[in-house]
């Protein structure tokens, strides 16, 4: 079975197992996985096994600010694979298609894929610091 972790927000580190079923995400406290973020629609994202495919589909509920995966905003419904980052208002989700037993297993997940998408920095970049205008400095200069 798929979870999901809240990867920042005021319910970073909570993690909620999807199960074979369809899950509701929203501002709205009545629903199973509540975002508490003023930019979530009470009933902002439906996420639903399909048993026919065997795969989990994310569709927006026709939020006012969008629901984004992968830093592209849906339309209509979307397959999720595992590591997918879903944002929902302010808040990101990580999508895994795997179940985990406690918060702490999730959590080590969480930890783990935030290493495999960590981006990989060359160092600090150099700057021709000769004037170009007056008293302009520091245009970026290509490596040597």
């Amino acid at each position: 079975m798929a979870s999901l972790i809240v990867t920042n927000g005021k319910r970073e580190g909570d993690y909620y197992p999807l199960g074979h079923r369809t899950n509701v995400l929203g501002r709205d406290e009545a629903l199973p996985i509540q975002i508490l973020d003023n930019m979530v629609s009470r009933k902002h994202l439906q996420i639903r096994f399909d048993s026919n495919t065997n795969k989990y589909l994310a569709f927006d509920m026709k939020s006012r600010n969008g629901v984004y995966v992968n830093n592209r905003k849906i339309e209509g419904e979307v397959v999720l694979k595992d590591g997918d980052v879903i944002l929902v208002g302010l808040t990101s989700l990580l999508f895994t298609d795997q179940d985990f037993k406690d918060k702490k297993s999730a959590l080590e997940h969480y930890k783990k894929a935030g290493e495999r998408m960590r981006v990989t920095t060359y160092g600090p970049r150099e700057f021709d610091s000769s004037p170009v205008g007056p008293g302009e400095t520091g245009h970026p200069v290509a490596p040597r």
